[in-house]
This record gives C-alpha cells, structure tokens and sequence, in this order.
C-alpha cells in the first residue's frame, strides 16, 4: 500500500509535532531541577554554619614498670627444652608385650576414644573400673588390656584409670606412652 504526496506530509508535520513537545517537556524538567539544587545547596549552607567538628583528647599513656629477669639458674621460659617432649623409650618389634599369641581381651576391639569409664567398683583393696563400649558394661582390673594400642591398665583410681600403651611409630618402632582415661562425669563437667 502506498501513501500519497497529502499523507506524507501530515505524517512527517505530526511527527515533528511529538518531537517538538517532547524537547520542551524536557526543557520544563531541566529547569525544575535547577530550582531544587539551588534549595538544596542552600540548606546544607545553613546547616554547615552550626556545625563545629569535636577531637576527644587521645587517652593517658600507662608507663608499665620494667622488670628484670632474676632467675638467670632457672630454666629460660622461651628455651626450646621446655617445649620438646622428653624422648620416647623404643621396643623392639619381638617384645613380649607385643606378643601376637596372647588371647585378646574383650575391649581390645575398641578404640580407647569410644570407651568410657562410668564408675568404680570397690571392696577392701581389690578395685574395679567400670568401662562403657557400645551398650555393654565391664569390669576391668590392674593388669587388663582395653583399647587397640596394647593398653595395659597399670593404676585405677576414683576418678581415672591409667594405661601404659604401646603406639607404632613412625620409624617402625614401638613407644611407650602412658594415657589417662578419665570417669565420665568429670568429662562432661569440663566441658
């Protein structure tokens, strides 16, 4: 469909029109703006003249007193002897207490981690722990064996019971290591 000569121009003439009106309305919008920046600036002018910055004073310097190290004999806090553990005694690998015959005991299944020592039993100087795995309950004497490191208890007493372990190391030998396996209420109180 084509237009006629009469048509294009009142097309053009209408869009030159919308292009005129939409140059001034954004004439008006400009010059609005204007007026508000000028209140605007003139406000913060009036705010800015009551306006006084304050410094709080810096705080008094505490002088701590100096104090000599006098115990010159004595062991350095900052020594690195005092923070390497003592050297570890090692077994040899045919040690008899490492022996692979020996019938196991009941709580040598079990990671000493799992165990927990729930009370004391006691009559005259025979002493008894009572030791948790899973849901059963045993009793374990001076001389049992519990946990996977060939935990040996060496002392029971109210509120622990001690093992001697012996624990593979890195150098394929055996350490010693004693290890303390405290009542169960007490743990739970530490924390």
């Amino acid at each position: 469909m084509r237009m006629r000569p009469a048509q294009k121009t009142r097309h053009t003439q209408a869009g030159q029109i919308v292009l005129a009106a939409m140059v001034m309305a954004c004439g008006v919008l400009v010059a609005g703006c204007e007026n508000d920046q000028g209140d605007i600036q003139s406000w913060m002018r009036e705010q800015a003249t009551g306006m006084r910055g304050a410094v709080k004073p810096l705080p008094e310097i505490k002088i701590f007193p100096v104090i000599d190290y006098v115990a010159l004999d004595e062991l350095e806090p900052f020594n690195a002897a005092r923070i390497e553990p003592a050297k570890p005694q090692r077994l040899r690998a045919d040690d008899p207490r490492l022996d692979p015959d020996r019938q196991r005991e009941p709580l040598e299944a079990y990671p000493l981690e799992t165990l927990k020592m729930v009370g004391v039993l006691g009559k005259g100087k025979s002493i008894h722990a009572l030791v948790q795995a899973d849901k059963a309950l045993y009793q374990v004497r001076v001389g049992n064996f519990i946990g996977r490191n060939y935990g040996k208890v060496i002392t029971i007493s109210q509120d622990s019971l001690e093992l001697q372990e012996l624990v593979e190391d890195l150098n394929e030998g055996w350490v010693e290591r004693v290890t303390t396996v405290q009542l169960q209420e007490r743990q739970e109180a530490g924390k």
